[in-house]
């Protein structure tokens, strides 16, 4: 059976590192070879949060389009150095790119992922797939989530009624049952790293420990979660460009004054709510964790609380948690090189499957 080496590359909403997988895939398999994290440049991560938060111009959005292009391909070289990998066996590099803006809803529906393709591959040398969300987008699609399509392929050995969610900046859900559903749950780390980043001055909460110092407030957290996002029927997909510092603060300032860790507390207990209520709608067996957020023991402890489904973390089933998400743009990038439609109508709510992806020339 022929197989192929592919690149997956992804920076996730929580702009705390750009993750690589090199995997070798096959028409019915795909194998994790090696992967790495590099850390994300706090300077471009605060440019680019500024630029989602107020007012832009053409020429910071180039110009941060350009940069992260650099960061993602200056990461390649770098892993492919460090594993002494030769350019020429990889076929192709699957690249996620940036998300700054997410708004399939709107009257001029699209998604913006900077990291512009065309200069990944003259700096890499290897043919480059991007742009994979406004394809699904231009068929009436949410653009979002990809992963249920993925983790059909991963976890399908596992039988029907599996439920697998990924929690990186937003947390996502897939159903795995006589046909895939997904979609976005909602906020997953975003919130939680936002606050600690304000309240600590710290990334984000390691296993949950100032969280868990905390009490919930129950009327905060009530309140939250009648959300108009919460409620809303799939298929939908969201970002940062709604769950954010100004979407927290217009919940925060109806309630005065509050301990900064019985905040915190309360929104994880959201993220995990969130999670399980979605997961028990659907009556999953077994809910199956991946992403940032599966690190966090407080919260997954918080989510098998909550949950009638046994929880366990994707590593227990071969599958690393870490790398799942670039392991995704890997195979999209295997499924346009050989111009495979992926099967996210049932997902995204597009009107037909479709092929996805941009491809630039390496050389």
């Amino acid at each position: 059976m022929n197989k192929e080496l592919y690149l997956g590359i992804m920076s996730g909403t929580s702009l705390d590192g750009v993750d690589i997988a090199l995997c070798e895939i096959t028409a019915n398999s795909i194998k994790l070879l090696a992967s790495y994290e590099h850390p994300f440049p706090k300077e471009l991560k605060e440019e680019i949060l500024e630029l989602i938060k107020g007012p832009s111009t053409l020429k910071q959005i180039g110009e941060i389009d350009v940069k992260l292009a650099e960061l993602f391909s200056s990461t390649i070289n770098l892993f492919l150095e460090n594993n002494s990998v030769s350019r020429n066996d990889i076929t192709a590099i699957g690249l996620h790119g940036q998300t700054l803006w997410h708004e399939p809803n709107s009257a001029y529906p699209f998604s913006m992922q900077l990291g512009r393709g065309s200069v990944v591959a003259a700096r890499c040398g290897i043919d480059t797939v991007t742009d994979f969300r406004n394809g699904d987008i231009a068929n009436g699609g949410e653009g979002a989530p990809f992963a249920p399509a993925f983790h059909a392929e991963v976890f399908a050995h596992l039988g029907e009624g599996v439920g697998v969610v990924n929690i990186g900046g937003m947390a996502n859900i897939s159903y795995l049952g006589k046909e895939t559903l997904g979609w976005d749950i909602g906020c997953g780390n975003v919130l939680l790293d936002t606050f600690m980043q304000r309240s600590q001055k710290k990334p984000y909460d390691r296993d949950g420990a100032f969280a868990k110092s905390g009490e919930v407030v129950m009327p905060l957290l009530q309140a939250m979660l009648k959300d108009e996002y919460f409620v809303k029927i799939p298929p939908k997909s969201t970002g940062r460009e709604y769950f954010n510092e100004a979407w927290l603060d217009s919940y925060l300032q109806k309630f005065g004054s509050l301990k900064e860790c019985d905040i915190q507390r309360t929104l994880l207990e959201l993220t995990a709510l969130t999670i399980a209520n979605e997961a028990n709608r659907l009556r999953v067996k077994e809910l199956i964790l991946c992403g940032g957020g599966a690190k966090n023991s407080f919260l997954v402890e918080r989510i098998a609380t909550f949950s009638r489904a046994k929880v366990s973390i994707s590593d227990a089933h071969g599958v690393e948690s870490d790398s799942l998400e670039a392991m995704i743009f890997a195979w999209l990038a295997y499924k346009r090189i050989k111009r495979e439609k992926t099967e996210l109508s049932s997902i995204t709510g597009a009107k037909e499957n479709t092929i996805l992806g941009a491809l630039y020339a390496g050389s």
